[in-house]
């Protein structure tokens, strides 16, 4: 059955007197504004997603109208405030539906580089970095890269708190690249 031309000013009326608790109004309300989203959500579908299915977005957009309905400002047409609803309804769906991509990795294995051939820092280097550090700076680093420590550990053992170890470290870590992106 075809859906009829969408008549936004009777939205606006049934919005209001929904609000101002007329059941009613607002059953009617959701169902006029079901039929509109309909076609929003067949125009939105991610395209080759599968699972996805118009419906289960407009009830989600519907769910989201019945949570948020009172954001709405009478006087102001209801239009706009339900596709902002939809459109941020079907962003999510999207996002959900129509963005993945699943490849065989196996295709791929002769253009991927062997990670047991790439390069590692060894022990040396980090030393040699490590004395690009100072004081407490070098202690933090050391602790947290080489030792394998917690942030807990190394706060209690040098007798501060976990957060000032967390700004050695990361100061420390971009005095360190700071040094090697001059060298």
């Amino acid at each position: 059955m075809p859906v009829p031309p969408a008549d936004f000013g009777r939205l606006d009326t049934l919005l209001i007197s929904a609000n101002a608790g007329d059941e009613d109004a607002y059953r009617q309300f959701l169902h006029e504004a079901a039929n509109i989203l309909r076609g929003f959500a067949r125009r939105r579908a991610p395209a080759g997603a599968s699972g996805y299915d118009p419906e289960d977005l407009v009830q989600e957009i519907l769910m989201a109208v019945h949570v948020k309905r009172h954001t709405w400002r009478e006087g102001e047409p209801v239009a706009p405030w339900l596709f902002a609803i939809a459109r941020y309804k079907a962003i999510d769906a999207y996002r959900r539906h129509g963005r993945r991509v699943n490849l065989d990795i196996a295709d791929f294995t002769d253009k991927l580089a062997d990670p047991a051939n790439a390069p590692t820092a060894n022990r040396l280097d980090v030393t040699k970095a490590l004395r690009l550090l100072g004081g407490r700076q070098r202690v933090v680093v050391s602790a947290l890269s080489l030792e394998g420590r917690s942030v807990g550990e190394t706060a209690k053992r040098l007798g501060v708190t976990e957060g000032a170890v967390r700004v050695a470290f990361h100061r420390g870590l971009a005095s360190i690249a700071a040094k090697f992106r001059q060298a």
